[in-house]
This record gives structure tokens, sequence and C-alpha cells, in this order.
């Protein structure tokens, strides 16, 4: 992997700010190697740049850090890898600025920006060129989820067909995305229901809630059921980790006339099962259709 090179982020809200933190704190480890010694943070306005600075001002890390308001291209033209983090309705005009698409050329951009393909956005850079560049970027894309913010992110990552990525750019990409939790690297036919599930989430926090709501129906207090529902998400991650399947794991601990078994037949009866499959389903078809893909 290279070594001494510089990253910008053309956009940097929340998850540019935990991916930017994550990068900070590898590089005070002498024990991680980092690819990065210069970093340029791109804001909208002068106060979201001002606001950064602040933020990490007095940050123990080697990296030289920069920030910027509306420079988007120049930025760009110093840096090695780009992280484009803008809001989605932003995308078509962040790119239209003079002078930027001309600097990605070349340039390994990364995409965290959901309901955009690497199809639409290497399009919409080529369209921006003027005609004196004709090298095009290497862009992929990156769906973190909001878990990012302390470091058990799972981030899915797709790979463009053409321009084909080098090693090195596979390297760097999976290297800056494992600093704030796991990778997974996915065919770009299951990427939309990769980043559906990466949105699961929030599903999976109305079960968490209901759960609360119960225990509190009960009498219990809701810090303390959320204290218990934590660790026990937390024990079921690992197994499912370690590989249990979840059928596997109801069937161990459903007593015959037990509690376990009640309650899993109250679910059944609501139809959650299937609720949480259509939730997958239905935000996968949507992501598809604002791609144009159906």
């Amino acid at each position: 992997m290279a070594f001494n090179l510089t990253l910008t982020f053309i956009g940097c809200g929340n998850m540019g700010s935990a991916i930017l933190s994550g990068v900070l704190d590898a590089s005070t480890s002498p024990e991680i190697p980092c690819p990065f010694n210069r970093i340029i943070a791109c804001t909208k306005t002068q106060k979201s740049a001002e606001t950064l600075a602040a933020r990490y001002k007095g940050h123990k890390s080697p990296i030289e850090l920069s920030y910027l308001a509306d420079s988007n291209s120049t930025a760009a033209s110093q840096s090695d890898v780009i992280i484009l983090g803008c809001k989605p309705y932003l995308v078509d005009a962040v790119l239209a600025e003079p002078g930027l698409a001309d600097a990605l050329a070349g340039r390994l951009v990364i995409s965290i920006i959901a309901g955009k393909t690497i199809e639409v956005l290497s399009e919409t850079i080529s369209k921006n060129k003027s005609q004196n560049s004709s090298t095009a970027a290497v862009v992929a894309r990156a769906i973190p989820n909001v878990a990012a913010s302390i470091r058990e992110s799972m981030t899915v990552i797709e790979l463009p067909a053409a321009p084909s990525p080098t090693k090195e750019h596979s390297d760097i990409i999976t290297w800056i995305f494992s600093r704030i939790g796991q990778t997974k690297i996915i065919s770009p036919d299951l990427f939309d229901c990769g980043s559906m599930l990466m949105a699961s989430i929030a599903t999976m926090s109305v079960a968490v809630d209901g759960i609360l709501d119960g225990c509190v129906a009960e009498g219990m207090k809701r810090s303390e059921a959320n204290e218990m529902t934590a660790q026990c998400l937390l024990g079921l991650a690992k197994l499912l980790q370690e590989g249990h399947h979840p059928a596997v794991l109801r069937e161990s601990i459903s007593s015959p006339r037990g509690c376990t078994i009640q309650g899993l037949l109250a679910v059944e009866k609501a139809g959650v099962r299937s609720a949480f499959a259509d939730s997958v389903i239905a935000g996968t078809q949507h992501l598809k259709k604002l791609q144009g893909k159906e």
C-alpha cells in the first residue's frame, strides 16, 4: 500500500466526520501504518469549516489537516484519494463545479452517497470534464452505517468494473473503512440489498423499542431494560459471528411450556418475521427505482 498520500473529503458531515476521526486516531498508533500524511476537509460554508477546525484542534495525529470552504476543485487537484460525501440532492451541482471533474481525473473517488451508482457518478464526472482531460477517475462506493461513530460499523463496498481498480486502490478503501468497523466487498448486483441491510439497524431499533416498552409495562425501569437489552444484543451478535443459525439459537432456549416459546409464538402470530423480510425487500426495491434500475 502506498504512503504519504493526501485524502480529501468533499462534504464532511456526520458520516464524513466519523471516518475522519477514525483515520486520525489510527494515525497515532505506530502499530497501524497510515497511508495518509495530509487530509483536506471541504465544507459548503466557512462556518462549517471553522466548526470542524475547532473540533479537531489539538488532536495528536501527525497528519496535516486543512479545512476549506467552497474549494472542492482546489482540494481535489492536490489529492490522491477523494471521499465524496455530500448530500445526494447536491451531487450533480457539486460535480458540475468548474474544474472539479478535471481535478478528479485519474484519482480514486470513493462515494458514500446512497442512491447514486458508480455508473451515474462516472458519467456525471465524464460529462463535466473538459476536452483536454481524457483520464477517467476510478469511482468506488462504500456505505457504512450509523455505528461508524463508535467504530462498530459494517461497511459494504462496491468496486468498479472499469476503470478497474488496482490492488492498491482496494487496499486503501479497505484500510479507510476498517478504521470505523468491519468491511465487506460485495458484487454490484447485491449492493442495493447490502445498502439496505446497513440501514436495517433502524428497523431493528423498532423491535428493540417494542421490547423496552414491554419491560416498562411489566414494571421495569426503561434505563435498566435498555442496559440488559444492549448486552443481550451484543451476545446475539457474537453468536451469529461464530456461525450459529438464528433458528438453532431459538430452539436451544425454547423449553417445553416455557416463557420463551410463548414470546416466540406472539411475534410469529403478529407476522414480525415477514415484516422484517419485507422491510429489506421494500428498501432494496426503492433504491433500485431511485437509480432507474427498474
